[in-house]
């Protein structure tokens, strides 16, 4: 099994190689001084079973176009070289989040992102905790597989349990599929009941807007707020605030990515949550070290989720 990696020093790319139990195999790229780059594996991949694997969050280094295009680039290099088959591993998939039209004249930036992939010659695509799993399996006419990140924070809620009362919230009716999934994994695990709760949440031109609105009981309970990613943090910020308003003991937010854009120091630091867990499909680089968010932050590796779901489908070489 060979493996390349496009992002040096990747921590999600280390743990996924060890997790496999192979090493890193030599490309090349080389970044011309207009912004051009160009990439090659230094190793013939004539026949072999290939993975391209490069998270699309912009930062800190590169834009989310960027990164794509070095990732299209790449599986189309591969294919040209004679590669038997090409997979993508996208930890993080940008335009996941544009999956519909909302207002007149809208793009779908999902469905252009998966016809890119399929452009390049892409057999299959595995990603993280697509926003809308239904559209992003949609999007593609190849094999799209989207690994739930309640399997990583599993651990997590059975130490959380304890004994007490534990529920799983989501923030927003949009995850409340997502939400159930993990409850009902949950009952199982712990062979007791698990209770479920929604806020209420709505959102126009970019604008949020809550009421404070919890379908559910949350009195006393220690409360999973579960959603796909955290941007600003203000949905999650405004949940927690509702779920505590409803008698929630505790509040354990938790995301598949971690974006954390501005101003998400701050609005994450609410006493409202008290621990932030995410995966490192995203690495946390823009929360600052000694910020009061930073210190209840929780990052867990998704890297054993993908080596999973890469043996089962046989792969041989994985690039990264």
């Amino acid at each position: 099994m060979m493996l390349f990696s496009l992002e040096p020093g990747s921590a999600f790319a280390q743990a996924l190689a060890a997790e496999l139990g192979v090493d890193f195999a030599a490309h090349e790229e080389r970044r011309f001084p207009d912004g051009e780059c160009k990439l090659r594996p230094l190793v013939d991949v004539r026949g072999a079973d290939a993975w391209v694997v490069l998270g699309l969050h912009g930062g800190p280094i590169d834009s989310p176009h960027d990164k794509l295009w070095r990732l299209l680039a790449f599986v189309a290099a591969l294919r040209d070289h004679g590669a038997r088959r090409v997979g993508a591993v996208v930890p993080y998939l940008a335009y996941a989040r544009k999956d519909r039209r909302t207002k007149p004249h809208d793009p779908v930036g999902l469905r252009y992102v998966a016809q890119l992939f399929e452009a390049v010659g892409t057999d299959a695509i595995v990603v993280l905790e697509a926003h809308n799993v239904a559209a992003f399996q949609n999007a593609f006419r190849i094999p799209a597989t989207s690994l739930d990140a309640h399997r990583v924070f599993g651990p997590l809620a059975r130490g959380l349990a304890g004994g007490g009362a534990l529920a799983v919230a989501s923030p927003d009716p949009g995850g409340v599929k997502r939400a159930q999934l993990w409850r009902e994994s949950l009952e199982e695990q712990l062979a007791a009941p698990v209770g479920f709760a929604m806020v209420d949440k709505r959102r126009s031109a970019g604008v949020m807007s809550s009421l404070g609105l919890v379908a559910g009981d949350v009195a006393g309970a220690t409360v999973l707020l579960l959603d796909d990613l955290i941007a600003s943090g203000e949905t999650m910020r405004q949940a927690a605030v509702a779920l505590r308003g409803a008698g929630a003991a505790s509040v354990v937010a938790c995301a598949a990515h971690g974006l954390f854009i501005e101003p998400a120091a701050q609005v994450l630091a609410d006493d409202a949550i008290d621990r932030l867990v995410v995966t490192d499909s995203v690495p946390p680089f823009r929360m600052p070290a000694r910020a009061a968010a930073t210190a209840k932050l929780q990052l867990l590796s998704c890297a054993s989720l993908f080596a999973e779901e890469i043996r089962r489908q046989g792969a041989g070489t994985i690039v990264v």
